[in-house]
């Protein structure tokens, strides 16, 4: 483990506890600063760790330069205004919750200020650090690649309109929330390189959108589809084709397979995957790669995410006109 860790954790809600836990197995005991009290007692609770709830740049203004890393777990209307203000006070290594903005813009501003700060900054898409998904990355390179792909991201709106969350949050849902598994499928299958996007539909929670659907072909050769419907019944999937297997994620945690010539689909069995049972999937092994600064296809840079919202946008908002 890296020496001289000062770690700080910006949030105390159900993301903040899950990287305590995971950084308090390391032996690390990050400092925690959150906004209510309510929050804040149910973390201590949870825990056994106080928060502070004293305003942030208060609490930045009396620990300047105290902190080497900061993991920024707040509401989504307010990541990008927080990780500006901590890498302002001199934190050059922040791990931010996805999707890091709520649009294009504020991640322009965050990257600019970032480079400008010299900041390493990474967006947590801890599905990329699955064992489900390492097993099948090594699958695939032994069948010698990905043909075709195809994902579901529908999204459960009878539960998510009676959430306690803001209308900021929900009517960015797509990115806030859908992003988490679409970002995880085309890392397996490689990111857009040409496709056709179609919206429709409306919500009283997220009236831009509600159904979606698409294709195209990705920067590894792979045709792809995909589809959305968010007033109808349905769960997030993914199946990743090859000359030999066909690879189901449903759900995202488990990895099961058919093997070409055959009906029957059974569970792969996955070395290591005690890890994500024990902590909240992929998030031990992507906090273990941000405190060592492990340059690898599985970190999502600011940069990256400013492209990768450029594709979600076109989803989005539907190209095919």
């Amino acid at each position: 483990m890296p020496d001289n860790l000062n770690i700080l954790i910006v949030g105390a809600g159900y993301m903040a506890k899950e990287y305590y836990k995971v950084l308090k197995t390391m032996d690390i005991i990050p400092v925690v600063i959150g906004r209510g009290q309510q929050s804040a007692s149910e973390f201590k609770k949870t825990t056994g760790c106080e928060v502070s709830t004293i305003d942030i740049s208060e609490f930045l203004k009396g620990n300047k330069e105290r902190f080497s890393h900061a993991i920024v777990a707040v509401d989504v209307e307010s990541l990008t205004e927080v990780t500006i203000q901590l890498i302002d006070n001199g934190i050059n290594q922040i791990l931010v919750e996805k999707p890091a903005g709520l649009n294009i813009f504020e991640l322009e501003r965050l990257a600019s200020f970032a480079q400008k700060e010299n900041c390493y900054l990474q967006v947590a898409y801890n599905r990329r650090y699955y064992s489900s998904v390492a097993k099948a990355n090594e699958i695939i390179e032994q069948d010698g690649g990905v043909t075709t792909f195809l994902f579901e991201f529908t999204e459960w709106s009878h539960k998510i309109s009676q959430l306690n969350k803001s209308d900021v949050c929900k009517n960015a849902w797509f990115l806030a929330n859908s992003s988490h598994i679409i970002d995880m499928a085309f890392y397996i299958g490689g990111f857009p390189e040409k496709m056709v996007c179609y919206s429709r539909g409306k919500l009283s929670w997220h009236p831009s959108g509600s159904m979606y659907t698409g294709a195209g072909i990705s920067d590894r050769g792979a045709l792809f589809s995909y589809h959305a419907n968010w007033e109808g019944p349905g769960r997030w999937s993914i199946e990743i084709v090859t000359k030999k297997h066909r690879l189901i994620f449903k759900p995202l945690e488990t990895l099961m397979i058919q093997v070409i010539g055959s009906n029957e689909i059974h569970e792969v069995e996955i070395s290591g995957i005690e890890i994500d049972t024990q902590y909240k999937p992929g998030l031990f092994r992507m906090v273990e790669s941000f405190l060592y600064k492990v340059k690898d296809s599985k970190v999502v840079t600011i940069q990256d995410q400013i492209e990768n919202v450029k594709i979600y946008q076109k989803m989005y908002l539907g190209n095919e006109k």
